[in-house]
């Protein structure tokens, strides 16, 4: 293989790999926008979450790998992350994942950057409400 080639693949695999990872984080902002639309999906995927990590720690009692107490405190742990997860902004995690495609992943101008982009405004004035209605003192910068 040429230098001439090497060098294309590694441009094409660059590009696609940014390209990729920026239609990643569009998609996720996407997911999190709409979960603050819908508080009641964010609620079930994260109860989702937490039943799985239920049955697997009931596996590991059961097993003997694990102390009921232990079992109990990891419950416990379990609970309480999937109440703050819940409990997040999930416009401002929508903001987040826009703001990565549209800033992390850039050049190349690829179509998702610049729905992130758009997307990214939206969200952050959208955001400020959430934050007024809350009464939550901030300044422009911290959303940044």
């Amino acid at each position: 293989m040429s230098a001439a080639g090497l060098l294309a693949f590694v441009y094409g695999a660059a590009y696609v790999d940014l390209v990729l990872r920026a239609r990643s984080s569009y998609l996720e902002g996407e997911k999190w926008l709409e979960w603050s639309r819908r508080p009641e999906l964010k609620k079930a995927h994260f109860d989702g979450i937490y039943a799985a990590r239920e049955v697997e720690l009931a596996r590991e009692r059961d097993a003997g790998r694990l102390s009921p107490a232990a079992c109990d405190k990891k419950l416990f742990l379990a609970r309480f992350e999937r109440d703050q997860a819940v409990a997040e902004s999930s416009l401002k995690y929508a903001y987040v994942w826009f703001q990565s495609a549209a800033e992390l992943f850039t050049p190349p101008e690829s179509r998702w950057v610049v729905l992130s982009r758009g997307r990214m405004k939206e969200t952050r004035a959208l955001w400020k409400k959430e934050l007024d209605a809350k009464k939550v003192p901030y300044r422009d910068y911290m959303l940044d």
